[in-house]
């Protein structure tokens, strides 16, 4: 198999993970501050993946104004992205934030085309419209029927979150290339944990451990684990070798395998909206990635490929 082809399965898969992650926050989300969940969740994934920085560091050092880059990008997707996707679901619905948060690929599109990183294509511009389609047909009834004034608040912060996670997949690229999807994901990790330090210790550190149930504390750890490493991973390395669009385009399958997660897991229906929206979704993802187009060549690193490829 290709690693393109890898890349787009590992691109579905990141997706498909953060959906069951949604789920496992859903579980958990009523015995803990959004906070403390994302900041817990990225030391755990931190824990589970710091072990391996001594043996993916290059060689040579990359200097200081590399690891700055590394730091905004990790400050980006693994500090302000969760703390304002947590922060934004305490003043809007979910179904709002899911809609807000499916204008990631429009952002993602918009941005590496006005910086020259993507050609601003019709089957592009068609693929992310019929994604954002499908979130739309999902969970636009519920949107539009609810009312509040605190609501655009929170829709305005969950859309300050996609940006972040749109600008991360964009000028993260190069980055990726030059030194390794693995090496950047641990070491931005480490940085976006630092970034959440502070508003966690201002939300009351000191007051100790949380109190969680059993389920809780599995949820807890499986965000970690799961949730955190393995998933940041796939999504980093899709980047690697996809450009931005292509492989933001999966991240509409968010919301959508966390509704069929919650049918399987917590007994919530089936819907006629919920089927047409994932064909929209699919639809979106095979229009990104037509047969027999391999799009534009990944970035290549300054590291030797064997040790690259096994990252």
């Amino acid at each position: 198999m290709s690693k393109l082809a890898l890349a787009n399965l590992a691109a579905a898969a990141a997706a498909t993970s953060a959906g069951a992650s949604v789920v496992a926050t859903r579980l958990v989300v009523g015995e803990i501050d959004p906070v403390t969940l994302a900041f817990r969740r990225y030391v755990i994934a931190v824990i589970c993946l710091a072990p391996m920085l001594p043996f993916i560091w290059p060689k040579r050092w990359i200097g200081w104004a590399e690891i700055g880059k590394i730091a905004a990008l990790g400050a980006l997707f693994f500090g302000l992205f969760p703390w304002a996707f947590s922060a934004s679901l305490q003043y809007t619905t979910a179904a709002r934030g899911a809609i807000s948060l499916a204008t990631i690929p429009i952002q993602t599109l918009i941005i590496a085309a006005i910086f020259g990183h993507e050609r601003l294509t019709r089957a592009k511009t068609i693929g992310v419209s019929l994604a954002f389609a499908g979130i739309l047909v999902v969970f636009g009834p519920e949107a539009l029927a609810a009312d509040g004034g605190d609501y655009l608040f929170g829709d305005g912060l969950m859309l300050f979150g996609a940006a972040c996670a749109a600008l991360y997949s964009v000028f993260g690229r190069a980055t990726f290339g030059r030194h390794g999807p693995m090496f950047v994901t641990v070491l931005a990790m480490i940085f976006g944990v630092l970034a959440l330090l502070p508003l966690w210790l201002a939300g009351g550190a000191t007051a100790g451990m949380p109190r969680l149930t059993t389920n809780g504390w599995l949820a807890v750890l499986f965000l970690g684990t799961v949730g955190g490493a393995p998933q940041f991973t796939l999504f980093t390395w899709a980047l690697r070798w996809l450009p931005p669009t292509r492989t933001v385009i999966y991240l509409t399958l968010n919301p959508i395998s966390a509704m069929f997660l919650a049918v399987l897991l917590l007994g919530e229906a089936v819907t006629a909206s919920l089927l047409i929206g994932l064909l929209f979704v699919l639809g979106a993802i095979f229009l990104a990635n037509p047969p027999g187009k391999s799009g534009r060549q990944p970035v290549t690193t300054t590291q030797t490929p064997s040790k690259r490829e096994a990252a």
